[in-house]
């Protein structure tokens, strides 16, 4: 009897704790949408209050007067090509460590942990004079480049850990069936490691899509800022409409939370298959 009430007790206390962190989490992302409908005297004087009315005007001038959706389209085009780059690279370098056995394949995998080890912003200078003799600064695809460089290990790592634990026999009854090497890989184990694919694309597109650093070094022009760097020009020198930039981070956070909800149920699948494995 005292077993089942000290288990109750727990899970009283478990759920909580967790409540509670979801509270904590939830309600700057709350007040940052409700702040987005509010005037800056609104902000000013009564920041934790909701907003009198659901008033659009500060999403209206994002959308009109500022170049936020130029920023909104450069962020989702590097995005969207530096995530799509490196699933394809890192799901063939994955596949080629774990699937194959061949001289130097430890060395090949320790390369590859040692780019989560060594950040990439410590090398910025010398990326910098690289990037500029190809001509890749001020362009959006030189970031998509050092996106793609950046986010290849981590990807490799997830990847390959999944694709260690698919038996071999998938592979050799599709050889006796005449299937060719890249077929086995495109049509067979690649749809098996979907929800691996979902969580190194999640895992890497959030810290893409919210980058300021490497924008900051590499795009020079107006034209070319990514989301997080355009919103810095909200930041006055004598005043800050803090509306505008509420209603601007909103829109900055919308595209990632959509697709997090949409893939949530993979994201969570594969999650907890690494964690059975």
């Amino acid at each position: 009897m005292e077993h089942r009430r000290n288990a109750g007790l727990e899970t009283w206390l478990m759920y909580i704790f967790l409540i509670g962190s979801t509270i904590a989490v939830l309600y700057p992302i709350f007040m940052m949408l409700m702040s987005g409908f509010k005037t800056n005297a609104e902000i000013f004087g009564a920041p934790f209050s909701l907003p009198k009315s659901l008033n659009l005007d500060n999403y209206k001038t994002i959308w009109t007067t500022t170049d936020v959706p130029r920023y909104l389209l450069n962020s989702a085009i590097v995005t969207i090509i530096s995530v799509a780059l490196l699933l394809v690279t890192g799901t063939m370098a994955a596949y080629a460590i774990s699937r194959y056995k061949f001289r130097g394949a430890i060395m090949v995998s320790m390369f590859f942990l040692a780019g989560l080890m060594l950040p990439l912003r410590l090398a910025i200078i010398p990326l910098f004079v690289q990037m500029k003799s190809m001509g890749l600064v001020d362009n959006l695809l030189g970031l998509i480049f050092i996106y793609t460089a950046m986010s290849l290990p981590s990807t490799v790592f997830i990847l390959s850990g999944f694709l260690r634990a698919l038996p071999g026999e998938l592979e050799d009854s599709a050889r006796v069936d005449g299937a060719s090497e890249l077929r086995i890989m495109v049509e067979i184990m690649v749809p098996l490691i979907t929800p691996a694919l979902v969580i190194a694309g999640i895992y890497n597109a959030v810290p893409i899509w919210n980058d300021f650093f490497f924008p900051l070094i590499f795009i020079q022009t107006p034209e070319n800022r990514t989301l997080a760097q355009g919103l810095t020009t909200f930041f006055g020198e004598y005043s800050v409409n803090f509306g505008v930039l509420y209603a601007g981070l909103t829109l900055a956070a919308l595209p990632i939370v959509v697709v997090f909800i949409i893939q949530s149920r993979r994201f969570i699948a594969g999650m907890t298959a690494g964690a059975i494995k």
